[in-house]
Formats: C-alpha cells, structure tokens, sequence
C-alpha cells in the first residue's frame, strides 16, 4: 500500500484478509457497518471463492474512502463485480462525490479488464441520486437507547400479544454462540428456505460464518426450543454500536406458539443489556407483506435500500435484475430437504 504522506490521495486495492490492522482502519469512516469489515470478507470468500477487491483512498495513511467489491468469477452466470454479495447492503463510504466518483470510475476500469458484465452496488444512493436504481427494497432500523421496557411499551399490540404468548408456551430461549445452535439454526433453515421455494445456503457458509464471527464473539444464535428441539432461530452480528437480524428460520408445525417473536424479542432485550444502540433487521422485498408487517410491529424505523447496476458493455445504468421466478419456486418448494442442500451446494456461488 502506498502513502499519501504529502496529503495526496492514493488509491489502492486492497484485501482486508491481507491487512491486519483493517477493521480498525475503518472505525474513522462514518457509515462504516460490520459488513464493510475483515470478517464478513473472509466468509464470502471461503465459502464460494470469490476474490476480494476492496478499492480505498489512502490519504497520510489513513483511509478515506471505501467501495468494497467481490471479483466473482461463474460458468453458469458470468463475470461481475457486487458490493457486496449475500450482504443486504453495504454503502460506499466517501466524504463526498468527487471522493465516490475517483473510487467508482476506478471500479470500472479494473472491471473492464476482468471483463465483467456489470458492477453492482448495494447502497449508494447518496451519491446516485440521478440514476435510476435496479432494485428497491425496504429496511427497518429500531433504535435501542430508550431501553428494552419502552421499547416493549411501544410495540405493535399483536406482536405484544404474540410474546406474551409464547412467554406462556414451554419453550427454552438460549442466546448461544456454540457450535450445536448454528447447527440447530441450519437445520431450521433448510426448512424455511424450503418453505420459501427456495434452496438452502450450504452449510460450509454457516460453518465459515461459525468460524469467523460467532466464534470471535461479533454475532449469536438466538434459540427457541420446545422438549430439546429447535423450533425457531436468528442469527445475528454485531459490530459497534450495531446489531444485524441477518437470518432468521422456523418451523411451521409450531407456529401458533410464536416463538419467532420470543427470539425477536430476547434478542433485543439482550442488545439492550449490551448497550448497543439500534438493531437493523436487513432487507425486505417491497412484495413480502408478511415479513414487512413482521418487522414494523417491533417499532422500527422503515427506510429505503436502493441497489444500482452499471452494465459494462453499455457504459449505463441499467434497471434490469434477477428474480427467482414463481415456477422455480414451486420446484422448489416440492423438493425433499436433502435434494434442496445439493442444489444448494451447487448454485449457491452462482447467485450472488
């Protein structure tokens, strides 16, 4: 990495995985979260393979922009670049335009020669404001500072009603970082996803992401379990002053007990005792009215994540994506789980 110690800025390419003192490169940054860190770098890429191409302006040492981008390489889907994938968004970091726009046009060019179909941005509307984005979604952020009591007194009266309920139930809560709830919380997920017309992640990226967040203490299984079997679970990180609902998975033959809202709300209260100040609950596609009615039950903050897509071959903006169609997912959705976990093992890498 070169210095800019005569105040120059100097623009490198960087792998977080290379640079020990990263994550405490990027605390200076405003907006920095934890998908911009080491951590979540090192999980993509030793799950599916993809080579990490962080593009940073240096100035004195210290960095002052950030586009982070996955180099992905796939028979089946081509080559792009994303920032970053199977992260629900990840926002560049700069101080202003002119920063955003030396990062991005340097983005491109090293994408022109990895030959890559498109450049795709998850966040960035801040300095995109007069492109048209490719994708729209929802996000909902609940601020934790008044504390778990007020936060409880403000909740949705179904999803109150729904706590105390499962309150009621027999049901086991553990916030765990173990081996055995990741692997409870797979389980639960192949099922949903499943439920969802949907393949499951593999395990070895659950396995990745055991090895390196929940185990160095930057996320946790929140676990619902009734007579020792695992009928809901979350998983969540953590960095700063930040909690990230990142998945969530259950299983349909006890919803009426509500035990998602029990590991919902467990999991706040115990980001409250952390002192931790907001938990963001991830993206939600404008077309799942369910989970959008889920999350703004809790009193959450709602506001937009925008994705935008620059197609290399015609130098623009383009509003065109990719969709899991309704008939795949009624394929899906009638698939035995372990066929679903091939499949899964597979394509996963393929989807980002």
């Amino acid at each position: 990495m070169t210095d800019g110690t005569d105040g120059a800025l100097n623009l490198s390419i960087i792998d977080p995985a290379a640079l020990p003192s990263w994550d405490e490169s990027l605390r200076p940054l405003p907006g920095s979260s934890f998908f911009h860190g080491s951590s979540w770098a090192a999980v993509l890429q030793q799950s599916y393979g993809y080579k990490p191409v962080y593009f940073t302006l240096q100035e004195g040492g210290a960095m002052k922009a950030l586009l982070p981008c996955m180099d992905i390489t796939s028979a089946l889907t081509g080559k792009r670049g994303v920032c970053l994938p199977f992260t629900d968004y990840c926002e560049p970091l700069a101080p202003d335009a002119a920063h955003f726009q030396e990062m991005f046009h340097a983005v491109i060019a090293f994408g022109r020669k990895q030959n890559w179909k498109y450049l795709e941005i998850r966040g960035g509307k801040a300095f995109l404001q007069k492109e048209e984005p490719s994708e729209r979604h929802h996000g909902h952020t609940l601020d934790l500072t008044a504390g778990s009591q007020k936060i409880l007194s403000d909740l949705r009266d179904s999803t109150r009603r729904n706590i105390k309920k499962a309150q009621k139930e027999n049901i086991n809560l553990t916030i765990s970082t173990s081996p055995d709830a990741m692997k409870a919380f797979y389980r639960l997920n192949a099922i949903t996803r499943r439920d969802h017309g949907l393949p499951p992640q593999p395990w070895f990226f659950f396995k990745n992401l055991y090895d390196h967040i929940l185990s160095k203490d930057m996320g946790f299984v929140a676990l619902a379990s009734l007579k020792d079997q695992a009928i809901a679970a979350n998983v969540y990180l953590h960095s700063g002053e930040e909690v990230i609902y990142k998945y969530g998975a259950s299983d349909r033959a006890h919803q009426n007990l509500r035990a998602s809202n029990l590991v919902m709300w467990e999991a706040i209260k115990w980001s409250c005792d952390q002192g931790y100040k907001r938990l963001c609950f991830g993206r939600t596609e404008p077309e799942n009215e369910g989970l959008m009615q889920f999350k703004s039950g809790w009193g959450a903050r709602e506001h937009l994540i925008q994705y935008y897509r620059y197609d290399l071959q015609k130098n623009a903006f383009v509003t065109e994506h990719r969709r899991v169609t309704p008939l795949y997912k009624k394929i899906f959705g009638k698939l035995p789980v372990p066929i679903l976990k091939i499949i899964g093992n597979i394509l996963y890498r393929h989807m980002a």
